[in-house]
């Protein structure tokens, strides 16, 4: 049997990628968007560990509320990402420096 703290360390490594990718990556922002949808990924599994562990379903109901969010997310961010790359030519994080105003 798989303990919880196997599943709590799998989450915690998972999450520190994502932040090293965060902080390493900053040129490309698809992968800054992975990044963040990875981070939450990890939380979503350290919330359905204490849900099974625990016997409590209300870890499993955020992790709903965690995927509409990451879904919404990922849509609006990616939107978003193809109006730069048509009005820049270029997703390029140094680029987009330019909108500041």
């Amino acid at each position: 049997m798989i303990a919880l703290s196997d599943y709590l360390i799998l989450g915690a490594i998972l999450f520190a990628v994502s932040v090293a990718g965060i902080f390493l990556n900053r040129k490309n922002v698809i992968v800054l968007l992975m990044c963040v949808e990875l981070m939450l990924l990890a939380v979503n599994m350290n919330f359905i560990a204490f849900s099974h562990f625990l016997n409590d379903t209300v870890g499993q109901v955020f992790v709903f509320f965690i995927l509409t969010v990451a879904a919404a997310e990922a849509a609006i961010g990616l939107a978003i990402l193809v109006v730069l790359f048509r009005a820049r030519h270029s997703i390029n994080v140094d680029d987009l420096d330019t909108l500041k105003g």
